[in-house]
């Protein structure tokens, strides 16, 4: 059992860390990691569990999710736009024209996900 925990443990202070690099680095997504991140905390560490879940920037968006499977419409369009933005930067950056049509597939994918997602009014 230590073992598994450990593991959740290193995988959630990890995830917490790429979640947190992908709020400024192009294609390195921060809600995926910081969703793992809760969910490996929740089995590891409740003080780091605890944090993750009342952290100013991840709270509201954490709680939403956890308790009505849902975002606010403002946090959802804010997500779609950065969304974009990353994308459309890497896509810019990119000179291989394989690369730039994976990223816009990529990025429709991402998109239609989010659309899905239900909203917080």
């Amino acid at each position: 059992m230590p073992l598994k925990r450990g593991l959740f443990l290193i995988t959630g202070l990890t995830s917490v860390t790429l979640g947190t690099i992908g709020i400024v680095v192009p294609l390195l997504p921060t809600v995926p990691f910081i969703l793992l991140a809760a969910y490996c905390f929740a089995r590891s560490s409740d003080r780091l569990h605890n944090w993750l879940m009342t952290h100013p920037w991840f709270s509201q968006g954490l709680n939403d999710w956890q308790n009505k499977r849902s975002i606010n419409k403002r946090l959802k369009r804010k997500a779609m736009i950065m969304t974009t933005l990353s994308f459309v930067v890497s896509i810019a950056i990119v000179p291989l024209l394989w690369v730039q049509i994976m990223l816009v597939c990529m990025l429709c994918i991402l998109l239609l996900f989010l659309w899905q997602i239900p909203e917080l009014d």
